[in-house]
């Protein structure tokens, strides 16, 4: 649970930004998305060894 301290006088626009940002920063959205299906590890591990593959011909290309 986020807990976000308002100061004394503090404009509430100002402190909903700083949770939102705060909010970001944990994950909580990104975890409940992925929680939501369940992935096989050797699926996960797979899309992993492509995402590398895919970083590696990018810099392949840029380097020559």
């Amino acid at each position: 649970m986020l807990i976000i301290p308002i100061k004394e006088g503090e404009n509430i626009d100002r402190a909903l930004k700083r949770f939102k940002r705060k909010f970001d920063k944990v994950g909580a959205m990104k975890e409940l998305r992925t929680r939501k299906h369940f992935i096989k590890p050797s699926i996960t591990n797979r899309n992993r060894i492509q995402k590398a593959q895919y970083i590696q011909k990018l810099r392949d290309i840029e380097s020559q």
